[in-house]
């Protein structure tokens, strides 16, 4: 049987177990999904650990996303986006990737959403990197913006063909945008946007990272006028499908991984 899991601070709230183990089930995989939750300054420990012990692959999420760039081999992408948050411990060295930016693209295009044109994408932390990186390098025009400007100008200067912003000029950013994204966490604890409602229209096209809830007041706006909306937990499935046929070298069944996620939402 080949073990698979997660490590972060906290995971008890993870819905990485079900979605994993619905497409072991469903290929027939001997395989299980487990968590671990190591202290929070022992990210790298806890890789080495997990080697040691023969696991076959890990997810990463926060607080270790950064701790755990030492402890292995990196994919160019992770690198430039400088945050992992999968490792196949296949093939000996330990290789480090970042599937958000991954997730975020076939998120999108799942929706039969064409990337190209211009895309804007608020927040500039770990998620807007990837994010940024992902939509830049699919061919679009990113413009970051961030409540903080200098930190979007400076993200943007790592990331092809890109410009950094701030907040107050978001209505003009999405004028003529194909692409939204919202990469902050604003509208997961309260009923509330970053982004003004008459910046959208009905050519756009929204995905907002936050999953809880499902439907964001952001989705809701954009709805409303018009504009075509994808939540949360498609790019959280997304990451763990291009996760999941890393490790496995199979076709994630792409269902009943949505199903036992959403199941769990």
């Amino acid at each position: 049987m080949d073990v698979y899991g997660l490590i972060g601070n906290p995971v008890g709230h993870s819905l990485s177990p079900p979605m994993h183990e619905a497409g072991y089930e469903a290929l027939g995989i001997d395989a299980k999904y487990v968590t671990f939750e190591p202290a929070a300054d022992e990210g790298a420990v806890a890789v080495e650990a997990a080697d040691r012990l023969g696991v076959a692959g890990l997810n990463v999420t926060i607080p270790f996303k950064q701790d755990v760039l030492d402890a292995v081999s990196l994919d160019p992408l992770a690198e430039r986006i400088g945050a992992v948050n999968t490792i196949d411990f296949d093939g000996g060295t330990p290789t480090g990737y970042n599937t958000d930016a991954v997730g975020a693209v076939r998120a999108l295009e799942h929706h039969g959403i064409e990337l190209s044109g211009t895309a804007v994408v608020v927040g500039a932390g770990g998620a807007g990197r990837a994010v940024a990186f992902g939509l830049a390098d699919e061919g679009m025009t990113v413009r970051i913006a961030n409540r903080t400007e200098w930190k979007a100008r400076d993200l943007a200067a790592e990331v092809p063909d890109a410009s950094g912003h701030g907040l107050d000029g978001l209505d003009e950013l999405l004028a003529d945008a194909d692409v939204l994204v919202n990469c902050t966490s604003v509208g997961m604890d309260e009923d509330e946007t970053p982004v003004p409602a008459g910046g959208l229209h009905g050519g756009l096209a929204v995905l907002d990272a936050v999953y809880s809830p499902l439907e964001t007041r952001l989705l809701r706006d954009a709805a409303a006028v018009g504009a075509t909306t994808v939540d949360g937990a498609w790019m959280l499935l997304y990451q763990g499908v291009e996760a999941f046929e890393r490790w496995t070298g199979e076709n994630a069944p792409i269902d009943p991984m949505n199903d036992a996620l959403r199941a769990g939402l």
